[in-house]
């Protein structure tokens, strides 16, 4: 587990992100609030903030959102419906993903295109921190077990200088989803 990076600091470059991004004073920005519902970000937004993000940290955010590859991996209708509208399956992945006090409108027949509201500040933050979680005890190029920071953001190898490496967000959607279908058998027929 990293230490080195917390989660204010990566609340902090969230907040200076959507700030670049939408033009708002920072003040406005709270961890409950929805990107979406209550800080207006459209869907060219959110790539602008994972592309600053991105190079904040050195990490590489998803390019797809889970359910997509819910739909990817366990077929066709496993997560949206013919209708667009989230499936028994997704609504039960969503729950498990995310804190369910933190999704007061996820309901059955959800709307796929309603799904983006559901993202928060804070579950941006919880995504940059999962892929940060990912950074490996040694480092791949000298083997050393000498992490550190110095500008607060970027993590490098004490010993080498490499940068630290990290599993890419989409990557990491996938073997939650492997663990998820292990741990419940939530897509077995």
């Amino acid at each position: 587990m990293q230490t080195l990076i917390t989660p204010e600091k990566v609340l902090e470059e969230v907040r200076k992100a959507t700030v670049e991004t939408l033009r708002i004073k920072e003040d406005q920005i709270q961890l409950a609030n929805s990107f979406v519902k209550d800080l207006g970000l459209e869907s060219l937004d959110f790539l602008d903030i994972n592309y600053r993000l991105e190079q904040a940290f050195g990490i590489k955010m998803a390019r797809h959102f889970f359910l997509e590859h819910v739909e990817e991996m366990f077929g066709e209708g496993t997560a949206i419906d013919p209708r667009g509208k989230l499936t028994e399956k997704a609504l039960k992945l969503l729950t498990i993903r995310y804190d369910p006090n933190n999704l007061p409108d996820l309901s059955k027949g959800l709307d796929m295109d309603e799904v983006p509201a559901l993202i928060t500040v804070q579950s941006m933050v919880d995504v940059v921190m999962d892929i940060l979680e990912t950074l490996p005890e040694k480092c791949p190029s000298c083997g050393a077990s000498a992490w550190k920071t110095e500008d607060g953001t970027h993590i490098i190898c004490g010993q080498c200088g490499a940068d630290g490496v990290f599993t890419n967000g989409d990557e990491l959607i996938k073997e939650w989803l492997n663990k998820v279908q292990a741990d419940t058998k939530l897509f077995t027929a």
